[in-house]
């Protein structure tokens, strides 16, 4: 064993010193210094032990956080970000309500462009707002409809409002806790659907979906975790076909309640550099109000991606989100890129 450093005092150390049997030599003053001496330096030891819960967590990183999950940090008051997202979605088949895999019935596929514009009015609030943009594509299905094998449309999704509040500030010892209220509203095209145009021109829910929930993130070094738990419940919206008459991107009428439950952590292996591996998962239940329409969907998959960390301001990050199991959905593989610009 090797030497130990000489300001190393073990707490059985001194409790031996303490009951050994003392030689006469030296004075009594001189024994009781020692022990005080001794005592003291034990207490300086344990007392970052004790203090170590109302200690401020080490500065985190400045990631821009996960993709699909949201983070518990809000921004600082006054500053303001932008934030684009590019998807291109590939539709590889359909999950049945045995959660097996059938094919897609032709091909089809989504570009969803996102703009997050995100501001902080005041300490632990962050209110911020998605505004999607989609254009959809239909090509060599199975069963044309009027004729039409191939179709295309776009134009605005549903665009939500999100405000976030801080309600535990991370600690050494507990992670950060937020408070996450939502509103989307049916801003997308969801009614007086053609049926010629094989599903494409649904592009909203038709409905205002209310969202509530906690979003918790811990800097472990070095690694961010994150979590989030949320239910929507939306309002009725208007009668539409059922799931997959005319293929898969029409979605069944959003009466259900949803479940998102998301977990996603963070490799800062370098002052540049972030590894990312996301778990997401989204389930319909209930509903607690209204009446139920169409089988319960769920959806679960995962998302790897790499984050370059430019300045303090400018991140850039990009992932592959791959749907590996779920129920009355489709599964899609989705590349997605998007920018952080912080002001």
């Amino acid at each position: 064993m090797g030497l130990q450093p000489h300001f190393f005092i073990k707490p059985e150390t001194v409790f031996v010193c303490y009951n050994a049997p003392q030689k006469r030599t030296g004075s009594a003053l001189t024994e009781k210094v020692r022990i005080i001496l001794a005592a003291l330096i034990l207490t300086a030891l344990l007392a970052p032990c004790r203090a170590g819960a109302a200690e401020p967590s080490p500065a985190p990183p400045g990631t821009a956080g996960p993709i699909i999950a949201d983070t518990a940090v809000p921004i600082a008051p006054g500053h303001f970000s932008l934030q684009p997202f590019w998807g291109f979605s590939f539709t590889r088949g359909n999950f049945t309500p045995g959660w097996r895999r059938t094919s897609a019935g032709g091909d089809f596929r989504s570009m969803v462009n996102v703009l997050r514009l995100t501001y902080g009015p005041v300490e632990d609030v962050e209110i911020y707002t998605n505004i999607p943009a989609i254009l959809n594509w239909a090509g060599r299905v199975d069963q044309p409809v009027a004729g039409n094998r191939v179709a295309d449309f776009g134009g605005l999704g549903d665009v939500s409002l999100n405000c976030k509040y801080q309600l535990i500030k991370e600690t050494a010892l507990r992670p950060t806790v937020t408070s996450l209220i939502s509103v989307d509203f049916p801003t997308g095209h969801a009614a007086g659907l053609n049926p010629g145009r094989l599903g494409t021109d649904d592009l909203g829910s038709g409905a205002y979906t209310f969202t509530g929930g906690l979003l918790l993130s811990k800097w472990l070094r070095p690694f961010y975790l994150y979590a989030n738990l949320l239910y929507g419940v939306p309002t009725s919206a208007p009668p539409l076909v059922k799931h997959g008459e005319f293929g898969p991107l029409l979605p069944p009428v959003l009466h259900r309640g949803q479940v998102t439950f998301n977990l996603a952590g963070e490799w800062v292996w370098s002052p540049r550099w972030v590894a990312l591996l996301e778990f997401y998962s989204s389930w319909e239940v209930g509903p607690l109000i209204g009446h139920r329409a169409g089988p319960p969907a769920a959806l679960l998959g995962v998302l790897p991606g790499l984050e370059l960390i430019l300045s303090p301001r400018w991140n850039l990050e990009a992932g592959v989100a791959v749907d590996l199991a779920g129920k009355n959905s489709t599964y899609n593989l989705t590349p997605i890129f998007t920018a952080t610009l912080t002001f």
